[in-house]
């Protein structure tokens, strides 16, 4: 299994967007979409602020496969589900790095809604 080198990690830890781009059936990108992101631990997580409906989302839930930039990694990734009792601790790196922009703002991330539209970006 791939996973996160410390200097990605650290790199897009401190991106303040990503790029995401999930894979068409063909195996072509789709156009990058700009999205916020978080790190916990060692993992990467995204969540779509406008549901779970977003069709970024459903064509990542769809593909499982994609492509992301942040930080000046770019990386082939999987986008799996993250496992349940993770919500809070990604919640907590959500305020912790765009708090800045306000409630209004961040409550789009840390909402039950968001924790329904939330992926976790592994390496391939």
């Amino acid at each position: 299994m791939t996973t996160w080198t410390d200097d990605e990690l650290a790199r897009i830890g401190r991106a303040n967007e990503l790029q995401i781009a999930s894979r068409r059936p063909d195996g072509s990108l789709r156009p990058f979409v700009t999205i916020w992101v978080v790190r916990s631990g060692d993992d990467v997580y995204v969540r779509s602020a406008h549901g779970y409906a977003n069709p970024w989302f459903q064509r990542a839930l769809k593909s499982r496969d994609g492509r992301i930039r942040a930080g000046g990694v770019e990386r082939d990734v999987a986008f799996e589900d993250p496992v349940p009792d993770i919500h809070g601790d990604v919640d907590a790196a959500y305020h912790v790095k765009y708090d800045r922009y306000g409630p209004r703002m961040v409550g789009t991330v840390v909402s039950p809604e968001a924790h329904r539209s939330t992926l976790r970006l592994m390496p391939r």
